[in-house]
């Protein structure tokens, strides 16, 4: 069964080299490629991908508890002094459940693409981008090191700027790529830096140096605590960019520039995903530091009550959603920062299903309305298009977090752990960020069925709206699939309190690794059934409170909102124009950028020492030339004088002595 592993990580890397040069071949020829050819090599590789992954789960469960470690050395890729580098791939409980995500929701969304990008004519190209980027998620989940993992980190990151920037003749498009692009590579550094000080933390004083993530969960007694704060915020630093948290999460809402299939995979299944796997992976490191932990908690909290807020305002359906996946990693933060690492997976694990059916959703409606996303001019869609209307309502109350659905459980175990967790280093913060995690569970209940109500109920508002037709069954099967996943998901983690055993925490803690124990090493307020019961009866009120709130506005009297809006006009522009923290990064970074690039590092490095340098080593080269030109004339009787004047001059050196 290890050989599978491999076989995991190589079948779409397969997809997309057949595609990428059967595209790059059909744009020599200029003849087209045929699309069923490219869809099914694109479909494939997930879909077989998938079986293997599916296979591996069952050959775990046979494993006795403990044992659940499947590992498959491919090679030995770096030898440097005392660290040494094996490309070895790893499969336990954690990066099993990651790989069922990837691999499954992510083949639903390839499926979900052969309809939605029908008519593009970058058909092949698409899909072999799609296929790369779910290799390299592959990488980063099943690597056994960090360096391994900063590969596959990196090459999300490659994707993500290849994807959303798909439609790159569009200026502003290609913009929103270069900025998820730029913008990660800040969070990159800190990640490299906070691997480097862990490298050469453990390979000073003549010690061993180690990435391999279980050698460093086992010897981090011989690192001091400032070096282990130090490694866990840096990494954190680099969380903080692929997983959109505060202050880099601005690139994520410019994302939805891509293919809806592209937000989907993003948002779902894959890139802002790994921030919260890393940490989950590191649980001994963070477990060892909890000022970082700290760190990680009140800046998840901030993050999902922000964008929690801003998403209230916003009027494109993407840009709702995109707010709403800022806020739910906000969430999933706040479960790894509380050292509740398995209730923070499962929150990636039932978002990714209610997530991707409502961005697959979104697509579907605007895919309808001829790419109409402005939600003032939609509205009466349940009856046009009813699967998608149906699934949406759906994956949008599991997000809210009505029961029995998968968002109840997830989001109220990490809430729970909040109440009751405990940090040594800050007292304050676990509860801090319960109190935010709950305003933020408002308003997200609010802004969902505000989307819903605009959307799909009451009167169509739009020409669009009033000719629409649900889509086909490329679309709306992918759909009622997540739609049942966002149903039921959360049964797999029913909580002692409701009379479950939390399975899907049990089969994380069987491989005795990373995730394993839900609070890990972090202390804990002790708690009775009693108040997990009454923290469950709050959420339920709030989800219901929250949906309420949004009938009352937005069907009820549907003139309300823009009343509101009148009477406070500047909190409304700054909520609606997100709180203008893209301004003010443009005032404070870029300009000051620019105007440096532009005036010192172009003309001066650039043009004058690069530049100069170049010019000197061409006027160095003319000049020798020059001296050497006279004896490459091009005539005969030259070089033969030179030639006689050599010889008499060797024979004169013979003779004279």
């Amino acid at each position: 069964m290890e050989s599978a592993l491999l076989w995991i990580l190589v079948l779409p890397l397969l997809g997309a080299a057949v595609n990428g040069v059967a595209a790059t071949a059909s744009a020599r020829l200029g003849r087209p490629l045929p699309r069923a050819f490219s869809a099914a090599v694109g479909c494939a590789g997930p879909t077989i991908s998938f079986l293997l992954v599916l296979l591996l789960f069952r050959r775990m469960l046979g494993l006795p508890e403990g044992e659940r470690l499947l590992e498959r050395e491919v090679f030995r890729w770096i030898d440097a002094g005392s660290l040494t580098i094996h490309l070895r791939l790893l499969a336990d409980p954690l990066g099993t459940v990651m790989a069922l995500v990837v691999t499954g929701v992510g083949g639903l969304i390839h499926y979900y693409s052969i309809g939605y990008m029908a008519e593009d004519r970058g058909h092949a190209r698409y899909f072999s981008f799609l296929n790369l980027f779910l290799f390299f998620m592959l990488l980063l989940i099943l690597g056994d090191s960090l360096a391994t993992l900063f590969v596959g980190w990196e090459g999300v990151g490659l994707c993500s700027y290849l994807l959303i920037g798909f439609w790159f003749e569009d200026r502003a498009k290609a913009t929103a790529g270069k900025k998820a692009f730029l913008v990660n590579r800040i969070g990159d550094f800190g990640f490299l830096l906070g691997m480097l000080l862990l490298a050469v933390g453990f390979g000073g004083n003549g010690g061993v140096a180690t990435l391999k993530i279980s050698e460093i969960a086992a010897r981090l007694h011989e690192l001091p605590p400032g070096v282990i704060e130090g490694a866990a915020l840096l990494l954190f630093l680099g969380a903080t960019g692929k997983s959109a948290q505060i202050p880099l999460y601005v690139w994520l809402p410019d994302a939805m520039a891509g293919p809806t299939p592209v937000s989907a995979l993003i948002h779902a299944a894959t890139m802002v995903t790994a921030g919260v796997y890393m940490i989950a992976r590191m649980e001994a490191l963070y477990a060892a530091a909890p000022i970082a932990s700290a760190v990680v908690l009140v800046v998840g909290a901030a993050t999902a009550l922000f964008a929690a807020v801003i998403g209230i305002a916003q009027t494109d359906i993407k840009k709702v959603l995109a707010y709403s996946t800022v806020s739910q990693l906000g969430y999933m933060m706040i479960g790894v920062g509380a050292g509740a690492f398995a209730a923070g997976i499962f929150h990636v694990f039932t978002h990714a299903f209610f997530k991707a059916c409502l961005f697959l959703g979104a697509g579907s409606v605007i895919h309808a309305l001829h790419h109409e996303q402005d939600i003032r001019r939609m509205g009466g869609l349940l009856k046009r298009m009813p699967l998608t209307g149906w699934t949406f309502l759906v994956s949008a109350a599991a997000i809210a977090g009505f029961p029995p659905l998968s968002g109840f459980f997830s989001k109220d175990e990490i809430l729970f752990r909040a109440f009751t967790g405990a940090n040594e280093a800050v007292p304050w913060a676990p509860r801090f960020a319960w109190i935010l995690g709950t305003l933020a569970a408002v308003l997200t209940a609010f802004y969902m069925f505000r989307l819903f109500f605009l959307v799909f109920a009451g009167d169509a508002r739009g020409e669009g709206a009033k000719h629409a037709r649900e889509s086909n069954g490329w679309f709306t099967v992918p759909l009622v699939i997540l739609a049942a996943g966002a149903a039921l998901a959360g049964f797999l983690g029913v909580p002692a309190a409701l009379g479950g055993a939390n399975r899907f925490e049990a089969f994380l803690a069987s491989g005795g690794g990373s995730a394993a124990h839900g609070h890990g090493h972090f202390p804990a307020h002790p708690a009775s059934h009693g108040a997990e019961l009454g923290l469950m009866g709050l959420a339920a009120i709030i989800a219901l409170a929250g949906t309420l709130l949004a009938w009352w506005l937005y069907r009820r009297d549907p003139e309300r909102p823009a009343r509101i809006a009148a009477r406070f006009p500047a909190a409304y522009r700054t909520i609606r124009d997100k709180f203008y923290v893209d301004e003010v990064y443009y005032l404070l970074v870029v300009l000051p950028l620019t105007g440096i690039s532009r005036r010192l590092l172009w003309r001066v490095v650039d043009v004058r020492f690069v530049d100069g340098l170049v010019n000197l080593t061409g006027h160095l080269t003319r000049g020798a030339s020059f001296l050497v030109r006279f004896a490459q004339t091009g005539h005969a009787q030259t070089y033969g004088f030179v030639i006689l004047a050599a010889v008499a001059a060797l024979l004169w050196k013979v003779f004279s002595g």
